[in-house]
């Protein structure tokens, strides 16, 4: 997505208003996320976490905005003017071919549609709760293009992009690229005592019996001691619920997006935050009077050192200059699709085609 990477230990970056909590609260930190398609801060593992939400008008025959767009820095808009986005899109919103090495990227779709091309020869149209997991490893050029495919309707599009890091040896892993369709996506429904519902969506990791699909194979969440977790987590108007404990050193933030107001473990906590968890304690959270919902990000740190340039992510400035050349002499397989910003046909619908030529649908 956005080719800006967003590391952090602790809540560097962040205007932090409350400073430190007591050493009994499982609160460690609390601060303000910025507006907009800005990163978010990430602890290790994490790199980078944004979330795009654009509020797209009708769709026209080339599965662009049916919208005049003068005005708009085309190629570079990322101003929200009306309440949308073209990104590095011209015609089609998006973020055309672009490469990267080092790192994985979990893009979860909660609405409308997605459009990913590579230069793998994987393709695939998501959405509506669909997750992609692609490991990057040694390289790979991709496009993730927006389709807006209702000409009568507006065309909204929600997503998170998390870029999970590779440690050193496994940064020159082969590409792998992976679909988990929202039905097959576990979810854990708890109810407190007032019958008032929190829903989980467990994307990555485990709670209460409900398991993710197997990561990549080279992904740091294939390592058991990880204790990697991507979760959504959806309440109630004044629903209760206790996050579980996870292991002892793992890094736990919890974003605060959508909702008014909640309290975790008694403090005050306003939508548009993050909050740092002890891992190792359980942390109550009561939901104030409007729905909330929150992302989780949790893992054991990898602990080695980051190197970053816009797409590329190694732990030294020679891994860095060496991943340059070898993109300017292999474009990490090259690019056999017809533009740069690819998009598939209106009919297509929800597939995923792999690299060997299998093809996939939601059941």
């Amino acid at each position: 997505m956005k080719w800006i990477v967003a590391g952090s230990a602790g809540l560097v970056g962040c205007a932090s208003e409350r400073g430190r909590s007591s050493a009994s609260s499982p609160v460690l930190a609390v601060a303000k996320l910025p507006t907009g398609p800005t990163p978010w801060p990430t602890p290790d593992p994490f790199l980078f976490c944004v979330h795009h939400d654009d509020a797209y008008p009708f769709g026209n025959d080339r599965l662009g905005p049916a919208a005049e767009l003068s005005g708009r820095e085309l190629g570079m808009d990322f101003a929200g003017r009306d309440g949308w986005r073209m990104y590095h899109g011209r015609d089609v919103p998006g973020f055309p071919a672009h490469p990267h090495r080092g790192f994985e990227t979990v893009t979860v779709v909660r609405r409308g549609l997605l459009d990913h091309s590579d230069s793998l020869g994987a393709a695939a149209r998501y959405g509506g709760g669909d997750v992609q997991w692609l490991t990057a490893g040694a390289g790979i050029q991709h496009a993730e293009m927006f389709p807006l495919l209702d000409r009568g309707a507006a065309n909204p599009v929600e997503l998170f992009q998390i870029w999970l890091n590779l440690p050193a040896v496994d940064k020159m892993a082969p590409p792998h690229f992976a679909m988990l369709w929202n039905h097959a996506i576990p979810r854990h429904v708890a109810r407190d005592d007032g019958g008032r519902t929190t829903e989980i969506t467990v994307v990555a990791g485990a709670l209460d019996g409900k398991r993710a699909a197997p990561p990549p194979p080279s992904s740091w969440a294939a390592r058991a001691s990880s204790d990697v977790a991507i979760w959504t987590i959806k309440m109630a108007p004044g629903a209760r619920w206790n996050l579980p404990r996870a292991t002892p050193g793992a890094q736990r933030w919890l974003y605060y997006f959508t909702g008014n107001r909640l309290a975790i473990a008694g403090q005050r906590i306003e939508v548009g935050h993050v909050v740092e968890l002890r891992s190792d304690a359980v942390a109550r959270i009561d939901n104030g009077d409007l729905p909330s919902e929150l992302l989780m990000l949790q893992g054991q740190p990898i602990g080695e050192p980051v190197v970053k340039h816009g797409p590329f992510v190694m732990t030294t400035k020679t891994e860095i200059q060496q991943a340059i050349r070898d993109y300017q002499v292999t474009r990490f397989g090259g690019w056999s699709w017809p533009s740069d910003e690819p998009v598939h046909p209106r009919e297509a619908g929800r597939f995923a085609r792999h690299a060997d030529g299998s093809i996939d649908r939601p059941a």
